[in-house]
């Protein structure tokens, strides 16, 4: 039978009920969660949708699940009124559903309550996948990501992970005496990171906004308004391509904290992602897409500039060097990222040494000119005390210990906008520069991709395996 002779067939059973004088769409249910329901209970309510009906002669078994568990429910026709004998006869699997009865365990041990009250919650009218293999095209897994949760218990366990791991890290955070705040999403100046906005236009001020990028500069303003350890949860925005790795809208900590820098964002770091592994995948062995990663400390600590003499690039500025370097290993180069020999570095990082790194590794101590936020290393002003975390293949947190020289910060702006690709426009953030001049405490700041660490606390191969809505094209 068709969906659309099913759901007519349907509707046709809501009607029948609604000429009884049944509520459909019923109103507020007092429940247990069925993960408390215990064997002897009497009078118990439970709800939850039906996912399956098995019929024998007079009496029938339905499975209902909520969000903690499943049941087995037990009705027999002459236990039940008139009334509730035809919400009976007009149910569908996918229907919602109330009951009230004893709870006993039947001769196979299966814990089920026999309804001596029914109910009608909510009225499917479209019908359920009949198994799992009737949603497996992944783009329907995505946009009807309702049904993923109900018929898929795996998909419904990374997002509880996720939750937890939220949690988690709130509990871990506030321990250590910071306190989550929350900044605009709406920014006068893309500023933050190197990264294409969102654009969009306030009518009663007449002005183009940027969904934010990053919240970086508001919450260092904060440094300087003397809160002094701060995170943020935060949603931000690139309009940018989407890959496994990628998605417009996603979710970062942002964490800094005053009179700290870098080497105690590196300790934060390693006690957080443990703490996570532990209460996630109760230990330090974890495994990501049949790689076996050890969270074991100490972590592993290389330089930016080792990386590259590991791959025979000897002189990282030479440009022309490193671009036969790239043709040599094999590492395709596009025209225009041959103009800059950091997006010849990047590739060749992103290509030869990344895929690699599976256990957590701190690539550290970064040139200025592609971190023009972080504070430069003492007696070596053109790199700076930063660095990113790779697990698993995949980048996983960024830190500084946060430039706090107005001066220098402006210099570097400039710099910085000097060498943009075009992706925004080119502006100082001048109110900020403003606000150092104030004074901000030496600190260190770290981000951390939340996605990207559910990935790995999940073994998702997708980022939008663990976004519950990822952004896709539109159905025409």
């Amino acid at each position: 039978m068709s969906e659309e002779n099913i759901r007519s067939q349907r509707v046709e059973k809501l009607e029948e009920l609604k000429k009884q004088g049944v509520d459909v769409y019923g109103r507020a249910f007092s429940k247990k969660d069925i993960a408390l329901i215990t064997e002897g209970e009497t009078d118990v309510k439970a709800a939850g949708r039906i996912m399956a009906v098995r019929k024998h002669g007079g009496s029938s078994f339905l499975d209902i699940k909520d969000s903690t568990g499943k049941i087995q429910l037990y009705f027999k026709r002459n236990a039940v009124s008139e009334a509730e004998l035809s919400i009976f006869k007009n149910l569908d699997i996918g229907d919602i559903i109330g009951a009230e009865g004893d709870v006993f365990r039947t001769k196979t041990g299966e814990l089920t309550i026999v309804i001596k009250h029914l109910s009608i919650l909510s009225k499917s009218l479209n019908p359920l996948p009949e198994k799992w293999h009737g949603l497996k095209d992944v783009e329907i897994r995505f946009r009807k990501r309702y049904l993923d949760l109900i018929m898929n218990s795996e998909a419904k366990e990374v997002f509880n992970k996720r939750v937890k791991i939220l949690q988690y890290i709130r509990e871990f955070l506030n321990k250590r005496d910071f306190i989550e705040v929350d900044t605009p999403m709406m920014h006068p100046i893309a500023g933050g990171a190197d990264a294409r906005p969102f654009i969009t236009h306030h009518n009663a001020l007449d002005m183009n906004l940027y969904l934010r990028i990053a919240p970086e500069l508001y919450l260092k303003r904060l440094l300087v308004g003397n809160f002094e350890r701060i995170y943020e949860i935060n949603r931000s925005f690139r309009n940018e391509g989407i890959s496994p790795l990628h998605n417009p809208e996603f979710t970062m900590l942002e964490l800094y904290s005053a009179y700290g820098d870098c080497k105690q964002m590196m300790e934060i770091t390693e006690s957080l992602i443990t703490m996570l592994a532990e209460k996630i995948n109760n230990g330090l062995a974890i495994e990501y897409q049949k790689m076996k990663i050890d969270l074991t400390l100490p972590w592993k600590m290389i330089k930016w500039t080792e990386i590259f003499s590991s791959l025979g690039v000897e002189d990282w500025k030479d440009k022309d060097a490193i671009i036969r370097k790239a043709e040599e290993l094999g590492v395709e180069i596009t025209e225009e990222d041959k103009t800059d020999k950091y997006e010849v570095l990047d590739a060749l990082f992103k290509k030869k040494i990344q895929p690699n790194l599976v256990n957590p590794t701190f690539i550290y101590e970064y040139p200025a000119e592609v971190s023009p936020l972080a504070k430069s290393c003492p007696g070596n002003p053109g790199m700076t005390e930063r660095f990113e975390l790779f697990m698993g293949g995949l980048e996983v947190a960024n830190a500084y210990s946060e430039l706090n020289d107005p001066v220098e910060q402006h210099k570097r702006f400039v710099e910085a906008l000097g060498n943009a690709s075009g992706n925004r426009e080119k502006t100082v953030d001048e109110d900020y520069v403003e606000a150092l001049e104030y004074g901000m405490p030496p600190a260190g700041g770290l981000g951390i991709g939340i996605d990207r660490l559910v990935m790995l606390m999940t073994d998702s191969p997708s980022i939008r395996e663990v976004i519950f809505f990822p952004l896709l094209r539109q159905k025409k």
